[in-house]
């Protein structure tokens, strides 16, 4: 097992791809898939990187592997904490279990049942609190008072986001034919985006990172615009995994190097996620959808481009579909 320094500045270069090779044993190199389709709908050239095949089904396992290996073997001996609505909930604890440490995760209560069983099949001990920052962070303080583990902050972590960084490299790195013009994340706290940022400056010949993300959780957008932290006033949105405000270290990363943030509605996504289901024939949630919905709203931003888009996760619950 290769061990990782902490971080206490942005990754440079040496840093992601030194993460990369040591997260390794953690992780699969998901495909990037295409659509001729899809391509002729939006008028652009689109490559999906498909974290829905991802173990855990997400990128967030990337993220979650990177900071464990930067904590010190004692670190470690004390367990991982955290607290997320699912998929970071699920990469802490899958990283946990390969560690042979234990896991305590804080959960809000409607989180989605499939990524609480996730959570729990990955035998993770669980807390769960009112779905509030507050109320999440103050369940969070008194587990790792209780047991003295190490807390994997979901997104606003230099390592957790220079794993998050890996999906774009394998991206770009996987499409040597191809020059990429935009490169696609969906924000949420902004782990993915600052480390697709990052990527796309140290790796790629020419793409910039751009984001999207709900137009009623449409904070990153308003922090563009603003230069600094903007709150969420509600939750309410089908992309559950994009619910989360960013984080001051992602905010610096994203403010300098994501030059667009675009937004979409709520039927938008849904529209989108449907079409990716029914012509490439995979599951994808709501959040990853939304990329794809941005594309779809916005065309003459990418026509005649290549586009590469990273798909985040495929943990949905079947049986509550949003169409």
């Amino acid at each position: 097992m290769i061990e990782l320094n902490p971080l206490s500045q942005p990754p440079n270069q040496a840093d992601l791809l030194l993460t990369h090779e040591a997260i390794q044993p953690f992780i699969h190199r998901t495909p990037v898939m295409t659509n001729a389709s899809l391509d002729r709908m939006s008028g652009c050239k689109l490559l999906f990187k498909c974290e829905n095949f991802q173990k855990i089904g997400a990128f967030k396992m990337r993220g979650a592997a990177s900071a464990a290996l930067r904590l010190s073997a004692a670190e470690r001996e004390r367990g991982l904490a955290t607290h997320s609505s699912g998929n970071h909930a699920q990469a802490v604890a899958m990283a946990a279990k390969k560690l042979g440490v234990p896991a305590y995760i804080v959960m809000p209560h409607d989180a989605p049942k499939v990524k609480i069983a996730a959570v729990e099949g990955y035998g993770a001990q669980i807390s769960y609190c009112v779905n509030t920052p507050k109320d999440r962070q103050e369940a969070l303080d008194k587990v790792v008072e209780k047991t003295g583990a190490a807390f994997i902050h979901p997104f606003d972590d230099y390592g957790v986001i220079a794993g998050q960084a890996t999906a774009a490299m394998e991206l770009i790195e996987d499409t040597p034919g191809i020059v990429l013009d935009l490169i696609l994340a969906p924000v949420g706290g902004g782990g993915l985006m600052a480390g697709t940022a990052l990527a796309s400056r140290y790796f790629s010949v020419q793409a910039e990172a751009w984001g999207a993300e709900p137009h009623n959780v449409d904070d990153a957008a308003r922090s563009l615009v603003q230069g600094s932290v903007q709150i969420n006033e509600t939750n309410e949105t089908v992309a559950d995994g994009l619910r989360t405000n960013l984080g001051e270290k992602t905010f610096d990363i994203i403010y300098k190097r994501v030059p667009r943030i675009l937004i979409v509605d709520e039927d938008e996504i849904v529209a989108a996620m449907r079409l990716i289901w029914e012509r490439m024939k995979i599951i994808v949630e709501p959040s990853c959808a939304v990329p794809f919905a941005a594309v779809l709203r916005y065309p003459e931003l990418f026509a005649g481009k290549n586009v590469g888009i990273i798909l985040t996760g495929g943990n949905v619950d079947v049986v509550g579909l949003p169409f």
